[in-house]
């Protein structure tokens, strides 16, 4: 975690703002070529054979393939349910972190992919390579994505309370427990091409939060100390103040909701609250 955050310093400005609302479009789009022009999906997989033959552009479009096209209803409230999952982590971490792991996550898929193929590619000859590349494509989904965001914020927030389907008061960490075994399910029932991919899909999870010792930096308690401190360092302490009305007297330490500004009109640096800016008698020195 000290890399990342040496990169954070670095390259925190080219941080992407608001991700998890940029992947839901690119959801959208995909739903919507599923219906409109469902052929054309087939030249968004993550198909390395192909991409190794110029279709480099798969390495980044199958993330427009949704998790789910059967239920349009579902499929809404599932993305309306992972955006506001998404912008909570990206609030808790900063952005430049929750890019590091939703584009950490993606890197894994796609590397586990082209990993997987070169090693069918190996046992079955080059001649099934094509057949290979569109064996592992088909097991590359974007689920897994949507599952690392919701097992990031069931870390973050265990104890928080959401309604299941509206109706079913239930904690975020048995949802974790139960979502987690159904993973562990398709684990069991999958070839070991399935299971390398589930493992690379959710290998930024595994990282981020099985091998980090920071962990407790992102719970809500330490968030919620770090915004109280980085309040209280805001507050004038030992009653020195920063500003000071020229005609009432007030400071912030009497409210701190007060705006104080200078009046352009006084000859010399006098300072007004909000209530005396306008009101005043302009100051001037006797020449």
């Amino acid at each position: 975690m000290n890399f990342i955050s040496k990169l954070e310093r670095k390259f925190s400005r080219y941080a992407v703002s608001n991700l998890t609302l940029y992947l839901i479009f690119g959801y959208v789009v995909g739903y919507v070529l599923g219906f409109m022009a469902p052929n054309l999906l087939n030249y968004l997989t993550l198909n390395p054979y192909l991409i190794l033959r110029g279709q480099v552009w798969r390495l980044v479009t199958w993330v427009l393939i949704p998790p789910s096209m059967q239920n349009i209803i579902f499929y809404v409230i599932m993305m309306l349910f992972y955006y506001q999952l998404g912008m909570s982590l990206e609030r808790t971490w900063g952005t430049f972190r929750y890019n590091v792991y939703i584009f950490g996550g993606i890197l894994y898929t796609a590397l586990g992919a082209i990993g997987t193929w070169l090693v069918l590619t190996v046992v079955y000859g080059s001649a099934s390579a094509n057949l290979m590349g569109t064996v592992v494509g088909m097991q590359v989904s974007t689920y897994y994505i949507c599952m690392s965001i919701f097992l990031a914020f069931a870390a973050c927030y265990p104890n928080m309370q959401v309604l299941l389907y509206f109706i079913i008061p239930i904690k975020m960490k048995w949802m974790a427990y139960v979502y987690a075994a159904l993973m562990a399910y398709d684990f069991i029932k999958s070839d070991w091409v399935g299971r390398v991919m589930l493992v690379m899909s959710l290998l930024n999870f595994l990282i981020f939060f099985l091998s980090t010792r920071d962990f407790y930096r992102y719970s809500p308690k330490e968030v919620h100390r770090k915004q109280v401190y980085r309040q209280a360092m805001k507050q004038p302490k030992g009653g020195i103040t920063k500003h000071k009305c020229a005609v009432c007297g007030r400071t912030e330490l009497d409210d701190p909701s007060l705006q104080f500004r200078f009046c352009s009109k006084c000859d010399g640096n006098y300072e007004y609250c909000q209530d005396h800016l306008f009101t005043h008698q302009h100051i001037k020195n006797c020449k």
